[in-house]
């Protein structure tokens, strides 16, 4: 089997064509000439050249291939929908969506995320039917406003009969070859000290490498038009946090003690601030609500029961991730 990947050099495109290349995939990956490669030097991929915002380079790309993971996206942290976030994150997907019909690829799977799915408001894990409200929970912000657009487009197409495509959204993710960093930016900024306090916020975390199994399951198993959340543990930060610093083995310290709303929010004021003037803060008062949202809980069950999805402790995700990175010098000490 061929599979075509964009965003190999990404987090979860990386772990998704070292699995596939594990199990005996042909994989062929797309990237654009400015992208950073040298950590895949190691696997056997074909690269072509290919951009989100070039439909005849995809579809070159896509030929012969009879999957398609599309993984490429623009992750922010701004509260605001850009323009950059809008171009890849939409039309990117809908160039995407044409360049498969073009090159008479069998399937699509659409890379999407939970933060395009919705918030428990009874208590209840998130299930894949949930309401997109993270409006009214003051959550919305460019990330997922653009990537729930993009999911809605897939599966409007494929729910219309006009392509064969799944989506599946992965929860919180750690593990090796997260080279930008994107999710183990977390682990980054914890380990320089930068993370004073905890917060009791709930997230899921899950291993990288089920949810690249996971997507492989969908490619194989999803059902045309359905969407498949991939997860695993259901944590609060502060508990992530501290799971963190046990994977470390002592050279990381988790936050003794959480901090209450009010304290947290000031900061998220000033990064609101710095983005109005064209700067990138790290913290944005979307940031803080996110850090205190205690509905954003996710179950996979539906995943487990239709692909077989079987997720490990995330605890080995973490793990994998800081001895990646402290091997490449990307952690302090």
């Amino acid at each position: 089997m061929r599979i075509a990947i964009t965003g190999a050099s990404g987090l979860v495109g990386a772990n998704v064509a070292e699995q596939a290349i594990a199990q005996g995939h042909e994989v062929v990956c797309l990237k654009r000439g400015s992208s950073r490669v040298a950590h895949l030097d190691h696997l056997p991929i074909r690269w072509a050249s290919g951009d989100l915002g070039d439909e005849d380079a995809l579809a070159r790309g896509f030929e012969g291939a009879q999957w398609v993971v599309h993984s490429a996206a623009v992750v922010e942290a701004g509260t605001r929908v850009t323009e950059a976030m809008r171009e890849t994150n939409v039309g990117g997907t809908r160039r995407v969506i044409e360049a498969c019909r073009r090159a008479a690829v069998q399937r699509l799977v659409h890379v999407s995320t939970a933060a395009a799915i919705g918030v428990s408001d009874d208590g209840a894990d998130v299930t894949e039917d949930h309401p997109f409200n993270f409006a009214a929970h003051g959550l919305l912000d460019g990330y997922t406003e653009t990537k729930r657009a993009a999911q809605d487009l897939v599966l409007g197409e494929a729910r219309a009969g006009a392509i064969d495509a799944v989506v599946v959204c992965p929860t919180y993710m750690f593990g090796p070859h997260d080279a930008r960093p994107s999710s183990g930016e977390i682990i980054v900024r914890l380990a320089r000290g930068q993370i004073p306090f905890g917060s009791p916020g709930a997230q899921n975390i899950v291993d990288v490498r089920d949810v690249a199994r996971g997507i492989l399951l969908a490619a194989e198993k999803g059902r045309t038009g359905e969407l498949y959340i991939l997860g695993a543990e259901n944590v609060t930060y502060t508990e992530m946090f501290e799971r963190i610093a046990r994977a470390s083995e002592g050279s990381i310290r988790a936050p003794r003690r959480d901090a209450p709303k009010w304290s947290a929010l000031p900061i998220g004021w000033i990064g609101d601030l710095l983005e109005r003037v064209g700067a990138r803060p790290p913290v944005t008062s979307r940031t803080i609500q996110w850090a205190y949202e205690r509905g954003y809980h996710f179950t996979y069950a539906k995943a487990a029961r239709e692909l077989g999805y079987r997720p490990g402790p995330a605890d080995e995700g973490i793990r994998a991730c800081i001895e990646w990175m402290q091997a490449r010098s990307m952690l302090p000490g």
